[in-house]
């Protein structure tokens, strides 16, 4: 039976494509795939991720052949995109596992996951949707997220921090609530932080 650290581990390698058995690229063909994927990030950043592909096709330098049979859909984009920044999260858990309090660390993982998960324009609303929805890539790229708040849910219970009856789910369909509520009010990070602990306060047992 894999654990939980090896299924972090393996979807954040699948939302990559870039499984042990898939076959390497040509030059010419990587060349592509990552000049669309940095054009893809340079356009989220200023136009949210709702912005036309084929405008991000254009800024790449490829057609708009190339872009789709790379990334047949905005959740391909979207989710190789955001692999990196969900490996940096992943980075940050472990730190907070190690530096702080089971409560602690649970408490300022939802904070930094709504915070980070509004980096881009609309993307909140993007992960909310590919919850629903199994077989959309960005559904796997956000499963070493989901893992991880369960992992961290089950060490603050175990340290008799938290609710007995709160689960890891509910606690991530909250972050991701209010991580859409921080991009659509524009709030900048103190404000969020507030926001976050506010909303999250009845998670932790008194």
């Amino acid at each position: 039976m894999a654990t939980v650290d090896s299924a972090v581990s393996a979807s954040a390698v699948d939302a990559s494509g870039a499984g042990v058995a898939a076959r390497p690229l040509r030059a010419d063909a990587r060349r592509n795939r990552d000049a669309i994927l940095a054009a893809a990030h340079a356009t989220f950043e200023v136009e949210g991720v709702l912005a036309s592909l084929d405008g991000i096709a254009v800024k790449a330098g490829v057609g708009n052949a190339t872009l789709y049979r790379n990334f047949p859909t905005r959740d391909d984009l979207l989710a190789a995109v955001i692999q990196d920044s969900i490996v940096a999260m992943l980075v940050e858990g472990d730190e907070l596992s190690r530096t702080l309090s089971p409560a602690e660390a649970l408490s300022e993982w939802c904070v930094r996951v709504a915070w980070q998960l509004r980096i881009w324009h609309d993307l909140p609303g993007c992960v909310v949707s590919a919850l629903a929805d199994e077989a959309s890539p960005m559904n796997t790229a956000c499963v070493p997220l989901q893992a991880r708040t369960s992992m961290m849910l089950d060490a603050a219970r175990a340290a008799g921090s938290v609710t007995s009856d709160v689960t890891a789910d509910e606690i991530y369909e909250l972050i991701t609530t209010l991580s859409w509520g921080l991009d659509r009010f524009a709030v900048d990070a103190p404000a969020a932080r507030r926001r976050v602990l506010l909303a999250t306060a009845g998670l932790f047992a008194r």
